[in-house]
């Protein structure tokens, strides 16, 4: 991979003039209509991202969810095809013909424990199931909402080309992009757009950890604990040395890996030396890089505990990210957008909801931030999480937006959100990235000179780099229960 430092897509070219010349002369009549198509489905998208938020489907699981999406994409009439990649809850709406080809992911997974109430104060609406703690109800809608507006467009000869909504499942955990982009379905495509609920609004400029799922299982033999402890040797011997050695490890890291494990199995009674015990574990980096050498030397650790212990072990790959390839281009684009829609308004209810939220999980109470943030500069070693997004921005130019849906400061991945995305502040959010999606996405249609300066950063940006998704042999791993 190229280094990204030498690279000058920075403000180099007016992107006034670029983007047809609408930052000086307003809004123009697509992307008008674009906001008006919003308006008119609100209603529509918010009943969708209520169900999605009501079933809380986790990994795999979101046939209800799927369907909602794929369901409402077809009856605005997208061709669909439902199933693709080996996974049932993966699907692809197309409308139109031809180039240029953009492309619009949508998410629509739940996280489990999580579950919630649309309420500023902790209360599971099902104790222990699962809540939408990440904003996935409002992703999946919100894409969709700028999907349907840019093929009313199509539609109606304003625009030509094709429009393609991608249906992603899995994005917490397995990483259905990752099995999508294997099976080649973003070849083709132009540009990539997607969006993801947050605490600000902006452009994203930044990219993400890459990152390795993979298990360890440790192999011993059964002997009384007491009786005869001799004639057995512990699997959870071999664990604990081995997460002891990961843990020893960390003093040699670099500041940017992230190492993060759950014990899966140790054991059953206490009077028996486990003959069997695994652990799930996660390496993350900023770059693809770093995760390969931080897990080449991890798996050296466990042969190294399985010979102190005397066991067996088995490695396996789950899956794996690649961070996601900055195209500050496309970014740019999108800021100019942000920056003709202005800010979200909030209510003061909505303003008064968020401030319960924030002396509920104990941060300032200083409510939504509506801000459009400036663009900012691409820092080399970012801080956050993963997604399987990466994976599509190495095959295609990936422009990315975050957009206000919670409260500033409040936890992730947690209920404060799942709150948030059952009521109007998030569906505020998912109206508003479904414009500025469908605002940028015109500019692609209409602009071949700016499609092909994003793909000439793309192509810089990843040089000689080949992709390869970073997933075991064989079919995604669909859940027994739904085969």
């Amino acid at each position: 991979m190229k280094s990204k430092s030498g690279i000058c897509f920075v403000a180099c070219f007016s992107f006034a003039a670029l983007l047809l010349g609408q930052t000086s002369k307003g809004i123009s009549e697509e992307k008008q209509a674009i906001i008006n198509s919003v308006e008119t489905h609100r209603a529509e998208l918010v009943d969708l991202s209520k169900q999605i938020w009501g079933y809380a489907e986790t990994a795999l699981h979101e046939f209800k969810s799927s369907k909602a999406l794929a369901d409402y994409a077809e009856s605005q009439g997208f061709r669909v095809e439902r199933g693709v990649a080996g996974m049932p809850t993966a699907f692809i709406a197309t409308y139109g013909s031809g180039k240029p080809i953009i492309g619009v992911l949508g998410e629509f997974d739940a996280l489990p424990g999580i579950s919630q109430k649309a309420s500023p104060e902790k209360e599971a609406l099902h104790k222990g199931e699962a809540g939408h703690g990440c904003g996935h109800n409002l992703f999946g809608p919100g894409s969709m909402g700028a999907a349907v507006a840019v093929k009313e467009l199509i539609e109606q000869g304003k625009l030509t080309g094709t429009i393609r909504f991608y249906g992603t499942p899995a994005e917490e955990s397995v990483g259905g992009k990752i099995y999508m982009a294997r099976a080649g379905l973003f070849n083709d495509l132009d540009v990539s757009l997607d969006w993801h609920p947050g605490a600000e609004t902006k452009a994203g400029a930044q990219s993400s950890k890459a990152l390795v799922d993979f298990s360890v299982e440790f192999f011993g033999k059964a002997a009384h604990a007491s009786a005869d402890p001799w004639n057995g040797r512990s699997a959870l011997d071999g664990l604990e040395l081995f997460t002891n050695g990961v843990n020893y490890y960390r003093e040699h890291i670099h500041p940017t890996v992230r190492i993060h494990y759950v014990i899966k199995s140790g054991g059953d009674v206490p009077n028996v030396v486990p003959e069997y015990a695994k652990v799930w574990m996660w390496v993350r980096d900023s770059k693809r890089s770093g995760v390969d050498e931080v897990f080449t030397r991890v798996k050296q650790i466990a042969k190294g505990a399985a010979l102190m212990a005397d066991v067996k072990y088995k490695v396996t790959l789950n899956s794996g990210d690649h961070e996601v390839l900055v195209n500050r281009t496309g970014g740019q684009a999108m800021q100019s957008n942000l920056e003709l829609l202005g800010p979200i308004t909030y209510t003061d209810e909505e303003m008064a909801f968020a401030k319960k939220i924030q002396a509920a999980t104990g941060k300032e109470q200083i409510g939504l931030d509506a801000k459009i943030r400036p663009y900012e500069e691409t820092k080399e070693n970012p801080s956050g999480g993963s997604t399987d997004v990466g994976d599509v921005s190495w095959i295609v130019p990936e422009i990315r937006l975050r957009v206000t849906t919670a409260p500033a400061k409040t936890p992730w991945h947690s209920w404060p959100v799942v709150a948030c995305g059952g009521m109007s502040i998030g569906q505020k959010g998912m109206a508003f990235a479904a414009k500025a999606l469908g605002m940028t996405m015109v500019d692609l249609f209409q602009n071949e000179d700016l499609r092909k300066k994003i793909r000439a950063e793309f192509l810089e940006r990843k040089g000689d780099y080949v992709f390869k998704a970073m997933l075991p042999d064989g079919p995604p791993p669909i859940p027994k229960e739904t085969e």
